[in-house]
């Protein structure tokens, strides 16, 4: 069982490191790829809901879309094209190493589906990851960073649901707290 508590240890990794791309655009204190894997999960189940596919499938997609990062950190956009790294599959299997086999099995999976991008869970997952992207770009221009259009940008051309574009163009068009008036408004 060692094996598995390390693996777990191994994840922890992800509560720590930031996301790099947010550092490129001068964001002092950037969400942890944790946070960014967490909201990720919950909007592809939101998702996978809204295009009739299976929310919990989707957001265990998104649970372990980003856990090879814990080897390979989160390499920004701009180094991709000078750096080669392994695929996210290999990482995985050398990640699950050791691990009881059902785990590893359902981990590899899991992992596949996602780069797959053939089931319409993985499509919800894949574009949960960019709609979380551009809402926390959004949330750091209202914090008052002004470098975060080009992620706002790449995000929106990305999306693949119609459930996702509709969802990208209320949140470009509504405030991120306007959900605390509403709230504080007792609707």
């Amino acid at each position: 069982m060692g094996q598995t508590a390390g693996f777990l240890y191994e994840l922890g990794l992800l509560k720590r490191y930031k996301r790099t791309g947010w550092l490129i655009a001068g964001i002092r204190d950037p969400e942890s790829i944790a946070e960014h894997s967490f909201r990720a999960a919950v909007i592809a189940s939101v998702l996978a809901e809204m295009e009739g596919a299976d929310p919990a499938r989707a957001a265990l997609l998104s649970l372990f879309h980003d856990s090879q990062e814990t080897r390979l950190t989160d390499i920004p956009y701009l180094a991709r094209p000078y750096v080669t790294k392994a695929s996210n599959e290999e990482v995985t299997g050398h990640q699950v190493r050791g691990l009881p086999e059902p785990v590893a099995e359902m981990i590899k999976r899991v992992v596949g589906e996602y780069e797959g991008k053939a089931s319409a869970e993985a499509v919800c997952a894949r574009d949960a990851d960019k709609l979380e992207c551009l809402l926390q770009a959004v949330e750091y221009r209202e914090q008052g960073n002004q470098n975060t259009q080009p992620w706002i940008d790449s995000s929106l051309t990305q999306l693949q649901t119609e459930s996702a574009k509709r969802l990208a163009r209320e949140a470009l068009e509504t405030g991120s707290l306007e959900w605390l008036a509403r709230a504080m408004n007792g609707d």
